[in-house]
């Protein structure tokens, strides 16, 4: 398996040519790394003006593996080649890294770069991203991957590090300013120029010194430019730090790596860094199985409309006056603090009066208000809150709130909070647990993830009072008057919710399983192997434009667009697959007597849409008729020149045949004077910009007919 790691962007907040300084510096020898024993200059080269300057280097490394392995490989030091090239008239470095130990069993590139930085000529910035794969090492592939992982993710930031020394070295010695590189003189006249940085980097200050000026005029008394947006492209260092908080070099690498793949497949809608964060935390930063997660929970979010709640959503004067639940300043630690006085709540009045649906709309409403509040302390006390505390008082809990059908849609509301907003919850304090708790526990315990239940703390009778107890995370002044504290709390009393306001026995019966919205725009639709899904809109006239959005759940799929002048029949067919009884879901128009090209015409070329993917798109019609909007199952492209069949596209036959794919569409039809063709979000059938995200990127037109974006 091929590792790979993608850095933030690190600032330097000097120019680019003491930045060069500094790291000239690093050579031959650097003792600030201890594993870099040395190097050599393997070949060197000037443009005939200087701009442009490469030096090719063999460098020693002193891995630190263990010896019995350093044994069986033969060696005791390791060696990379390094080539880098600096181009002083564009004021970039450009390094490319690989081993040349071991080459034909470990593959390890790296690529890293210096620049000014966009925003400010004056600073410079840094990435770095790089590759391992171990195609085979006697045995110990799995002990070296660990070896390597660990070795270079403990340099990573040791990197920044040293050039920082280096730069304070600099300027200690007098050095704060090296001019920038000039072109040469015409008629052969001497002219000012930079320096070149080479071997002999303390060959700069002398002059330099002399007309040096301090670091305070360098531009580093400029104010602060404002920390890259969680919107940018590329993610600041300084911006993880300050509204992320602490990561490892590999998770950071992991949000950016993900952030990434959003931007390349839901372009218009990319959800914030900290609510990637969350999933990836909830996957302990397995990319594929966070991304997995996120994918489903963003289709969940835009076929429910979730993103709208907290506009849309007006609790019922019932849940007002009953649901005990409030938000209450914040905890010790800055987090939005959430009180919930379940023993007083009557749960089986509120699910008997207003059913499961209108419950979990409220608590996906508290929810969203949570993550905006979390945002806002983080704006307020200059860290990041990434998660709220939520303070249970269980006094009054008793057999009434077992009631049967009441835990069980409590374990279904927990099931699509844990799915959908993992990590949000920092701490669950539960205070006043009565006898009848350690039953509720059981029910409920075997549905909430391991990484949630470490974070519960839970106090029976009083022994929430006093130290260790509430105190140790809610200030005094903030703790609720019936906890024995001195603040006034709004929390609803809440108490038996009338027998009158009841729904009747047959509305309870049909709302035997949460819906959240009972209708949504959005259409769910099932692909086999030989069953796609298709749907007809029919055009009267010529000049119209067919919009559609949709997201890929499951499979791989090819989306395609036809015309045809005949009405084509709706048919329910089942799969070609033995092993698949029916298409479920699955629609299909075009008859297999059909003739492409004759019976109907491709309007589209056909789009490969991946597992996870998000698409938006537009099509101008030309002639009225009906135009046919297809899915159909991925899979191999047939062989041209040979009548064999290829070993991947068997094999890719064989992956995509056992599994249906699923996705959620939908489409409209605007007169073209209507339409606004801003295919980013489909403003008229309101799938706009999630509420989770900024605005990103625009849609790619295709043709002068069509827009596609994915």
């Amino acid at each position: 398996m091929v590792q790979k790691y993608q850095s933030p962007v690190r600032v330097y907040k000097y120019p680019f040519e003491l930045v060069m300084a500094a790291y000239e510096k690093r050579f031959p020898t650097c003792p600030e790394i201890p594993v870099f024993l040395g190097s050599e200059i393997l070949h060197e080269s000037k443009s005939d003006d200087g701009a442009i300057h490469i030096i090719e280097r063999s460098c020693k490394l002193n891995v630190d593996a263990p010896r019995l392995l350093k044994k069986i490989a033969g060696v005791e030091y390791v060696f990379f080649i390094q080539k880098n090239t600096v181009n002083w008239k564009e004021r970039t470095l450009r390094i490319e890294a690989h081993n040349e130990t071991f080459a034909n069993r470990v593959v390890v590139l790296e690529t890293c770069s210096y620049s000014v930085h966009p925003e400010n000529e004056e600073w410079t910035c840094f990435e770095q991203s790089a590759s391992l794969d171990i195609k085979s090492f006697f045995g110990f592939e799995s002990t070296v991957e660990k070896i390597a992982m660990k070795q270079y993710t403990s340099n990573i930031k040791r990197g920044k590090e040293v050039i920082e020394h280096y730069l304070k070295e600099l300027i200690s010695q007098g050095i704060t300013f090296i001019p920038r590189w000039t072109p040469p003189a015409v008629c052969g006249q001497a002219a000012e120029q930079a320096p070149a940085v080479g071997h002999d980097a303390d060959a700069v200050p002398v002059e330099a010194g002399a007309r040096g000026t301090t670091k305070e005029q360098t531009g580093s008394s400029c104010p602060p430019a404002e920390a890259v947006s969680p919107d940018a492209d590329k993610l600041d260092a300084d911006y993880i730090e300050r509204y992320l908080g602490q990561l490892t070099p590999m998770q950071e690498s992991c949000l950016i790596r993900l952030r990434q793949w959003l931007q390349e497949t839901h372009k218009g809608k990319i959800p914030k860094d900290e609510h990637i964060l969350r999933f990836l935390r909830a996957r302990d930063f397995n990319i594929d199985k966070a991304r997995e997660m996120l994918c489903q929970s963003l289709s969940w979010r835009k076929q429910y409309q979730v993103d709208y709640i907290l506009q849309s959503w007006r609790p019922p004067a019932l849940l007002d006056e009953y649901y005990t639940g409030g938000w209450h300043y914040q905890d010790r630690d800055g987090r939005p603090l959430y009180i919930l006085r379940l023993g007083q709540m009557d749960t089986k009045g509120l699910v008997k009066a207003l059913g499961e649906e209108s419950l979990l709309r409220h608590v996906l409403s508290i929810n969203e208000e949570g993550q905006k509040r979390c945002e806002e302390n983080t704006n307020l006390f200059g860290r990041p809150i990434t998660s709220w505390t939520c303070l249970v008082d269980l006094e009054g809990l008793n057999m009434r709130h077992l009631w049967r059908p009441g835990v069980k849609a409590l374990l279904r509301i927990i099931e699509v909070v844990e799915d959908n907003y993992p990590e949000t919850l920092g701490r669950l304090l539960i205070v006043r647990a009565p006898r009848v708790f350690p039953v509720l526990w059981t029910l409920v315990s075997p549905f909430i993830n391991e990484n949630t239940r470490q974070k519960f703390l839970i106090y029976s009778g009083n022994n929430y009072q006093g130290p260790g107890g509430l105190v140790d995370y809610v200030d005094k002044e903030v703790i609720p008057d019936f906890l024995g504290g001195d603040c006034m709390c709004t929390v609803p009393e809440g108490g038996l919710v009338p027998k009158s306001l009841y729904q009747t026995d047959e509305e309870t019966e049909n709302a035997d399983h949460i819906r959240l919205w009972t209708e949504t725009i959005y259409h769910s639709a099932s692909v086999l192997r030989g069953a796609p899904h298709e749907i007809v809109v029919e055009i009267l006239e010529g000049e119209s434009v067919i919009t559609w959005d949709f997201d890929i759940l499951k499979g791989d799929v090819v989306f395609s667009l036809f015309h045809s002048k005949r009405a084509p029949e709706t048919s329910h067919k089942e799969a070609t697959l033995p092993s698949t009884s029916t298409a479920g879901d699955n629609v299909q128009l075009i008859d297999k007597t059909w003739v492409l090209g004759v019976d109907y015409s491709r309007m589209e070329s056909p789009l490969v849409c991946r597992e996870g993917e998000s698409i938006q798109g537009s099509h101008v019609t030309r002639w009225p008729g009906f135009y046919i909007l297809q899915w159909k199952m991925h899979g191999p492209l047939p062989c041209s020149g040979t009548s064999l069949p290829r070993v991947d596209d068997v094999l890719a036959s064989l992956q995509v045949s056992s599994h249906k794919c699923k996705l959620i569409y939908y489409y409209e039809v605007l007169a073209s004077k209507d339409f606004r063709g801003s295919m980013s979000s489909l403003e008229s059938c309101n799938s706009g910009f999630s509420q989770l995200s900024g605005a990103t990127t625009s849609s790619n037109q295709s043709q002068s007919s069509s827009h596609l974006s994915r």
